[in-house]
């Protein structure tokens, strides 16, 4: 049972903007998994009286003209409220994350306008409803195809000097009392914007918006019926259908901490990945819906897309993890033609960047596929589903490593060796290759192990399990020096590295833990070398560097880099470095699911990494490896109760951190009571669970107190994101 009043939680970790916004790192973002606008303003003289729905959908593409390439992303345009006064104070907005709604109040030189919008969660269509006072009766829609987007407003956000713009033709018509916007970029690609107003009373409009990929007939039919459609039924039960989906999806789990700020960052990040994706949406390319200036409009493989997908499985999102399980299914065909003529016939593989058709050319980046199925593993573990284990990741697997073993070589040691690899964003412009890379051996030497895994989880014999042993026995062992792990073969850690390609043993493959003295040694000299180098580390090195901290068990430490994190984060959570990208924020969240709960190596860690201010902390139904749901109360600097649920019936092995008198009851196929004495520094019990049974865990003979609520915070922020507002974390 929990004791959380959803509604109000929610509030106090909403965005807030208590002026205008001007720029895409502070706008409002809504969207629905496929179509998303950021909204924001304009200070140049002429735009003042205009906020600006940047408008995008992930899937338009267009082919280059100008040279080779996949096809990239292409900005579409923008709907525009243009207001007959300037926007001026008091102005304010608000991201209502419960409902998915951003809500403002513009006023202007002329009068005001009050102003809802959404992206509706299950219909391709977004909705502005505007309330206008007797000056601004004048305000209008006005939507610009981004070939018509005034050039001060285009600019905004920096010149698109790195990104593929394509000749666009523009068509405007008028069919069925729909206005349509039609982009073609050449026969093939292209989009279809339709918009309708309703005016509702004399003054309450509503603009109905939708965009559809392509220009055929098709594509316009669709785009004009997703418009008819939902501007014909009553406005609010259409949205009430839009909240419903939202409180169901933000209620499949819970946490709360006693960092405001934090606590903050983290729902709104749950919030963007069912914003950036759904199940049969596209996958998490390098920006979601929200395209602007950058020089990687597309899907980058060696990083991006791996921690993007981070956080779904322990905060029970798995759904939202399935659109990339899709997208690998569906290109197969694609992966295999990745790789060179000669390995087709049993390989598959993933190059560094690439559209949602995933063809990437393998070159010297080898181990990305490899890395992919980490996730796809991931997803598996979480959710035991056997039939997605053979029919998805086990082929999918075999072939990425299948590619390795045609270039392994024999070294005159007797070891097998890899030639010269790339590892990720080490001394990238220089293309510099190493042998024996850390990226690939870890990624080879977890892909054998799995191999062998699924083969006895489905007890399956193939014919290549000699080989995957092989491999184990005699593939060199990773490079290590007294600094730590090295980026390969006489090739140690020298300069600054963003990138922890060469830590992925530790963090996120675990191959190595922390049960043995000189691993934990190895895992802490590993870490604190690369971020003592300090020179080009960027937002997602303090994500991977606080979830290896996790890991030691080093809360503080953990908590630092995440502090850090906020620092470079913008003020409404997106991340920039030559351009936006979504991964590092989504990862911080994951980084903070491992200083909650771990499960890797079989065993699952409750309060593994809790830094020492945070006497209090809760969660419920955070998910595991094995398919179970994890909740737990901390009070006091200790751990008050652990409840266990078991989706799939798998072995149980949990660390409470607990010593002393340990008792539980367990409920669902049977009723039992159970008391065990654990000695000091043993903390691991074994829980006998059946598929439905749920144990409830706690110390000594009486039962605490076990509801889950939200926890107090020392120092309550509230709404500290959005538009920039620093002062919020000293209490003015």
């Amino acid at each position: 049972m929990n004791d959380i009043e959803w509604e109000h939680f929610m509030a106090d970790n909403d965005m807030e903007w208590v002026v205008k916004p001007v720029s895409w790192d502070e706008g409002a973002f809504i969207g629905n998994g496929s179509i998303g606008a950021m909204v924001y303003g304009e200070e140049n003289a002429k735009k003042r009286h205009v906020l600006r729905f940047v408008t995008g959908r992930t899937d338009v593409t267009a082919n280059r003209t100008d040279k080779p390439g996949f096809p990239p992303r292409v900005p579409i345009g923008e709907l525009d409220l243009e207001m007959e006064g300037m926007i001026y104070h008091p102005t304010s907005m608000r991201v209502d994350l419960w409902n998915a709604e951003l809500r403002a109040n513009l006023t202007t030189t002329r009068g005001e306008v009050k102003l809802r919008s959404i992206v509706h969660s299950e219909e391709p269509v977004m909705a502005i409803e505007i309330e206008t006072s007797e000056g601004e009766r004048g305000t209008q829609f006005a939507w610009y195809a981004y070939p018509e987007v005034d050039h001060v407003l285009k600019n905004a956000d920096g010149f698109n000097l790195n990104q593929y713009i394509p000749a666009t033709d523009v068509e405007k018509t008028i069919r069925d009392g729909v206005n349509l916007s039609i982009q073609q970029y050449s026969d093939e690609d292209g989009c279809v914007t339709s918009w309708k107003e309703v005016q509702v009373s004399p003054n309450r409009r509503i603009c109905f918006m939708s965009v559809i990929k392509g220009h055929d007939e098709a594509a316009i039919g669709k785009a004009v019926d997703a418009v008819l459609q939902a501007s014909s039924i009553d406005f609010d039960v259409w949205v009430g259908v839009h909240r419903q989906w939202w409180h169901n999806y933000y209620r499949q789990s819970f946490i709360s901490v006693p960092d405001g700020r934090l606590q903050s960052f983290y729902w709104i990040q749950m919030y963007k990945l069912a914003s950036a994706t759904r199940a049969d949406q596209p996958l998490i390319d390098n920006q979601g819906p929200w395209l602007t200036s950058t020089p990687w409009p597309g899907v980058w493989f060696n990083m991006n897309v791996q921690m993007s997908y981070s956080p779904v499985y322990t905060a029970n999102r798995l759904d939202i993890g399935m659109s990339l399980v899709r997208a690998l299914d569906e290109n197969r065909e694609n992966l295999i033609t990745n790789v060179p003529e000669s390995c087709r016939h049993d390989s598959s593989g993933l190059g560094r960047s690439c559209s949602y058709d995933l063809r990437a050319k393998v070159d010297d980046e080898v181990g990305n596929l490899n890395w992919i199925c980490h996730n796809v593993w991931r997803q598996y573990r979480y959710s035991m589903d056997d039939e997605m284990l053979k029919t998805i990741l086990f082929p999918l697997l075999r072939r990425s490593v299948n590619y390795y073993l045609h270039i392994l070589e024999e070294g005159d040691d007797g070891c097998l060796h890899l030639p010269p690899t790339i590892s990720p964003e080490y001394g990238s412009f220089m293309k510099t290759k190493v042998r024996d890379a850390h990226y690939d051996l870890a990624l080879l030497r977890w892909g054998c192990l799995t191999l062998l895994e699924i083969c006895q989880r489905l007890t399956m014999e193939d014919p290549l399990t000699g080989k995957w042993k092989e491999v184990l026995e005699r593939l060199t062992p990773l490079p290590v020096d007294e600094t730590g792990f090295m980026i390969g073969q006489d090739t140690p850690l020298a300069y600054g590295h963003r990138h922890f390609s060469h830590l992925l043993a530790i963090f996120p493959l675990h191959l190595i833990g922390c049960d043995k003295e000189e691993d934990r040694k190895l895992i802490a000299t590993s870490l604190r070398h690369w971020i003592g180098k300090e020179g080009d580390l960027r937002g997602f090195s303090l994500t991977g560097a606080a979830s290896i901290a996790s890991i030691l068990g080093s809360g503080d430490e953990a908590l630092r880099y995440l502090q850090s994190l906020m620092l470079i984060i913008k003020p409404n959570t997106m991340y920039k470095e030559a351009g936006p990208v979504i991964e590092t924020p989504l990862a911080g969240a994951e980084a903070m699911h491992d200083m909650l709960l771990q499960s890797w190596g079989g065993k699952i860690r409750v309060f593994p990494a809790v830094p020492g201010e945070w006497q209090e902390a809760s969660f419920e139904n955070l998910r595991t490896e094995g398919a179970f749901l994890i909740s737990a109360v901390r009070r006091d600097g200790e751990t008050q109760m652990i409840r266990v649920k078991s989706l799939a019936g798998e072995p149980c092995i949990i660390k409470t951190g607990w010593s002393g008198v340990i008792r539980w009851t367990v409920s669902g196929t049977r009723v039992a009571e159970y008391t065990v004495y654990v000695k000091a520094g043993e903390d691991e019990i074994v829980l006998d669970l059946s598929k439905g049974d749920e144990a409830i865990l706690s110390r000594g003979a009486e039962m605490p107190d076990w509801r889950i609520f939200p926890v107090e915070s020392p120092r309550k922020v509230s709404r500290y994101f959005g538009g920039h507002k620093p002062w919020r974390l000293y209490g003015f």
